[in-house]
């Protein structure tokens, strides 16, 4: 018998101020799978990400995150059941310590204090360096930098599931290095999660994704190699 998919997207229509942006979208992703999804600027990919999240609403088809139907659940109940989002604009707290802006997304959620701990130990080992500026205010860091510290906060409550909004964007060469450092140390470290990554550049994501899906005008199709996504 073939396992539950972690996530099962089927069919999903959505549209934001009336403009359809996704069409019959389709996606799966296999439990401990990386998968991803490619496609340029404007193609959708931040649209799926966020009706994944539930911020835009689907105007039909259906969403299942294990056995669970969750098309319509409300958007701060699904974080709580181990889904943790690296938006591309990192959206962090300026004012808030990087551990602070880590910690954020488990304190809301209501985890208890030991796994918190246990969270904080495994990003610290898969990005290091976020340990060394832990302290350092948010409003201090480069861009890239602060996609690390996103990557740190979608960890902290992305015990199941993690979405990442294409990560490598606009870092420079040093830094992508270090973020996909980080997305293998993940990988080494942590083999039950599911991660969903998207990018406008597949070459980006050959070492990570075993499966390849690429979207076009909001209308997703599957391929089986990151060499056809050119």
């Amino acid at each position: 018998m073939l396992p539950v998919p972690m996530l099962s997207i089927q069919a999903i229509d959505a549209t934001i101020e009336g403009v359809s942006v996704l069409r019959r979208a389709d996606l799966v992703l296999p439990p401990r799978s990386t998968v991803a999804l490619v496609g340029r600027n404007g193609a959708g990919k931040t649209t799926l990400l966020r009706t994944i999240m539930g911020f835009v609403p689907a105007v039909s088809g259906s969403i299942r995150f294990g056995d669970r139907d969750i098309t319509a659940l409300e958007p701060h109940r699904r974080p709580p059941l181990g889904i943790g989002y690296a938006p591309e604009d990192r959206r962090l707290f300026p004012t808030f310590s990087i551990e602070e802006n880590i910690l954020l997304p488990g304190q809301v959620c209501g985890f208890p204090a030991a796994l918190m701990r246990d969270r904080l130990d495994l990003i610290y080992q898969v990005a290091p360096e976020l340990k060394v500026m832990r302290d350092r205010k948010a409003a201090s860091l480069s861009g890239g930098q602060g996609k690390m510290v996103a990557l740190g906060r979608a960890l902290m409550v992305g015990t199941r599931l993690v979405l990442l909004d294409e990560p490598f964007q606009g870092l420079a060469p040093a830094l992508a290095l270090k973020y996909a450092e980080a997305l293998r140390a993940l990988r080494d470290r942590e083999r039950e999660v599911t991660l969903l990554i998207t990018e406008s550049n597949p070459s980006l994501l050959r070492s990570f994704a075993e499966t390849v899906y690429l979207i076009e005008r909001g209308e997703v199709s599957r391929t089986d190699a990151l060499s056809a996504a050119h």
